[in-house]
């Protein structure tokens, strides 16, 4: 059986604003039925990313092709977008929303209704075709955003932060629909600050930084190669540590954060050893409210690789 060709092949892509290269031999692979998980701090390049596979920017050099053709006006239109912004008609009904881009998109009446009734589906929308977009609530409009995106059934999916601005609720419907689509054979471009949601959601991740997608792979796979068995040491304190409390800390080898309320390392998990430490910052004069440990996660390697590299490119404003 014939293999699909990727939905998005991306092999030395270099662009550059003002003779500064913002992306630097670039790598990156979607494969069909894939979802692809593209983290970095802001700044790091995903717009100039995303606008570059959208063939609005010219590339230095490199190449990317598109459910296996070269960027062209017959490749672009194997994409579907879904910009950070709800690009849609607030003043219309998400079915007069869908009916007018699938004809601006050049399908005739009729498949418009026929990509309507898929789209309407695969986008879980129930009965609210009728709404008018003004009045839903943001995670409605990201699905109503997503049915519009794949009326033409692309070979790849981008999404641009999809879940802001949604409650919970709302983030794991919009995780339902993704998963329904990648799973009828539809790549998917995410990029996301939620590191959680990248953790759950996608089989392949890469780190966007200093211009390049690096480290890049499985979830779990790279948190097993940056940590291997250490857990995060996670102090909760009743109250701020003074100074010399503080200066102790991080002598130790803990970050803080939630305003020094919060400690955090990596080390080895036992119950000694937490048994250990709570005696240690007794002894110290701090009070703990709460001693744990984690696995870490993909928020504990964006960190880390924060620390080494933060030295982002940026990018101008879109």
């Amino acid at each position: 059986m014939n293999q699909p060709p990727d939905a998005l092949l991306v092999s030395g892509l270099r662009v550059g604003y003002g003779g500064r290269e913002v992306l630097k031999n670039l790598d990156l692979r979607v494969r069909a039925g894939e979802i692809y998980g593209l983290l970095g701090p802001n700044g790091a390049g995903k717009t100039t990313l995303i606008r570059s596979i959208c063939g609005r920017v010219r590339p230095l050099g490199g190449t990317i092709s598109i459910a296996g053709q070269p960027v062209s006006r017959k490749s672009l239109r194997r994409i579907g977008l879904v910009p950070q912004e709800i690009a849609l008609y607030p003043h219309l009904t998400i079915g007069e929303n869908l009916e007018v881009l699938g004809r601006l998109s050049g399908l005739s009446r009729d498949a418009t209704r026929t990509a309507m009734g898929w789209a309407t589906k695969a986008a879980n929308l129930g009965n609210h075709l009728h709404s008018r977009v003004d009045i839903l609530s943001g995670g409605w409009k990201r699905r109503a955003n997503i049915a519009a995106a794949i009326l033409h059934r692309p070979a790849l999916l981008i999404l641009d932060e999809p879940t802001v601005g949604v409650d919970v609720d709302a983030r794991n419907a919009l995780h339902d629909v993704i998963l329904q689509l990648s799973h009828a054979g539809m790549g998917v471009l995410l990029t996301t600050h939620d590191l959680d949601q990248a953790e759950t959601l996608c089989s392949s991740v890469g780190f966007l930084r200093s211009g390049t997608v690096a480290p890049q792979g499985e979830p779990r796979q790279l948190i097993e190669t940056a940590f291997g068995t250490q857990k995060e040491i996670i102090l909760e304190l009743r109250q701020p540590p003074t100074e010399p409390q503080a200066n102790t800390l991080l002598k130790s080898g803990f970050t803080p954060s939630n305003a020094n309320l919060t400690w955090i390392m990596l080390g080895n998990a036992s119950q000694n050893s937490a048994a250990e430490l709570g005696a240690a910052l007794d002894r110290a004069g701090m009070a703990v409210r709460e001693i744990r440990f984690r696995e870490p996660g993909l928020d504990s390697l964006f960190v880390r690789l924060s620390g080494k590299a933060n030295q982002s490119v940026m990018e101008p404003a879109a």
